[in-house]
């Protein structure tokens, strides 16, 4: 039951993303008068699920889950259609507009994308406001760091005043802000320390703790919910008991449970816990990629979290930053992909790896949030000029406005042939990686 919920978000999440950001291309195309062949969610590779003409477009449904796609009439596009390019261009083809026209209907979709993130975020402010942990309340008592952390240059009880001169109050956003900067402030017996994450450093956090490598100081972390398929469940340990300490360690910090359960792959760890008033030495296996199977979260009282109340109006603003913001994390995080010794494109998920990750219950407010976020990725994804992107058919429209020479159709042809062979191979790549770990935890953990 679990899985089915994650995957429903999922295919909703898909779904409504990708219906909007194909009406953008849709839309504009028939502003400009373009005939639209095809407006089809998913891909009908051989085959599609649902179809119906209605007028000059074919809508339908395909059966293969990776994206969607609008087949505009005088267009190379994902259908790899070239038999119509070989006649003459015709008013109502794509071909035939003018290069501004057809640059407006590339980043329609986009456009779109950027513009559904900030309604949605809009409409998540206005109702339920925009909650986050404090900075300020959480590190109050100083912040613990593991030995990945504290490889990397940082010490127990130091404070983080800024990356890159820019103090962020949200915690779990400032977690992200450490590793996708460039100079971290931090206060250490009443001094400033300048940090600065070498690509080494960066390579051992994302591998072994991803963000949590920073830790607010705690005691006691409370297990949240239990993976039924994973080894702590079958040692006993329940939801809601409270884990003291590891290896006979005392808890000094959320990760320290992680930290260990890594260290021993294939191996056991020795939990204390306690569950009310009794405890207990609870010995759990630990799988092949050094994951236990629980989530945990932090025993911070209420008044640490802030909440941020708007009106309908004075959301709007607040969205818009907030997309801008989302924006600039999704090039951040791009540019750390592209360093290939920090070894973040480890990190890089499918659709397949998300739904795993998604919650196991439906909550409608982290679903809208996470299908704005989603949005402003899919936007900048789209906008890389990449041949098989709108990015890169937007990069050829542009050459052809500054020098006035346009790419030839054959050549358009292999330039979008090369572009889907390696889009497909990367996804094929990613989505292999990620059925692969699932499938590990499962039959060789």
């Amino acid at each position: 039951m679990d899985t089915l919920i994650q995957i429903a978000q999922l295919v909703l999440m898909l779904s409504i993303l990708v219906i909007l950001h194909e009406f953008g291309h849709y839309i504009t195309a028939k502003m400009f008068k373009v005939r639209v062949e095809k407006f089809y969610l998913f891909m009908d590779a051989g085959f599609s699920l649902i179809k119906k003409k209605i007028g000059e477009t074919e809508w339908g449904i395909g059966w293969l889950p990776l994206g969607g796609y609008v087949k505009l009439s005088g267009m190379i596009d994902e259908s790899m259609d070239t038999e119509a390019m070989k006649t003459e261009p015709q008013p109502w083809e794509f071909r035939s507009k003018p290069a501004w026209q057809r640059l407006i209907i590339m980043l329609g979709g986009i456009i779109v994308n950027i513009l559904l993130a900030w309604f949605i975020f809009t409409m998540v402010y206005a109702t339920y406001g925009n909650e986050y942990l404090s900075t300020a309340a959480v590190q109050e008592n100083g912040l613990a760091f593991g030995s990945v952390g504290k490889k990397a240059g940082f010490k127990d009880g130091d404070k983080i005043l800024n990356v890159d001169g820019k103090y962020q109050p949200s915690f779990n956003r400032m977690q992200m802000d450490v590793l996708l900067g460039d100079e971290i402030t931090v206060l250490r017996d009443g001094k400033e320390v300048k940090l600065h994450l070498d690509d080494k450093s960066l390579h051992d956090i994302l591998e072994k703790e991803g963000r949590d490598f920073i830790h607010p100081m705690v005691n006691t972390i409370v297990v949240d919910s239990i993976s039924p398929e994973g080894l702590a469940a079958k040692s006993g340990l329940k939801v809601g008991d409270s884990i003291t300490g590891v290896q006979g360690m005392p808890l000094h910090y959320r990760g320290q449970v992680s930290e260990e359960a890594f260290k021993n792959k294939k191996g056991t760890i020795t939990l204390n816990v306690k569950r009310g008033s009794q405890p207990l030495n609870i010995v759990t296996g630990v799988d092949s990629t050094g994951v236990i199977g629980i989530q945990n979260k932090l025993p911070v009282a209420k008044e640490y979290f802030v909440t941020d109340h708007y009106s309908f109006f004075g959301a709007i603003p607040a969205a818009m930053d907030e997309s801008y913001t989302q924006l600039v994390y999704s090039i951040k995080q791009f540019k750390l992909i592209l360093r290939p010794s920090t070894g973040a494109y480890k990190q890089v998920s499918s659709v397949v790896g998300i739904a795993s990750k998604l919650p196991t219950t439906w909550d409608w407010e982290f679903f809208w949030k996470f299908t704005a976020f989603f949005s402003v990725a899919l936007a900048f994804m789209n906008l890389l000029p990449i041949p098989g992107l709108d990015g890169g058919h937007a990069i050829f429209t542009i050459a052809e406005m500054i020098t006035g020479k346009k790419l030839s159709d054959k050549a358009a042809g292999v330039v979008q042939t090369v572009g889907m062979v390696i889009l497909l191979s990367l996804m094929v790549l990613v989505i292999g990686k990620d059925v692969w770990i699932l499938v590990e935890k499962k039959f060789f953990s």
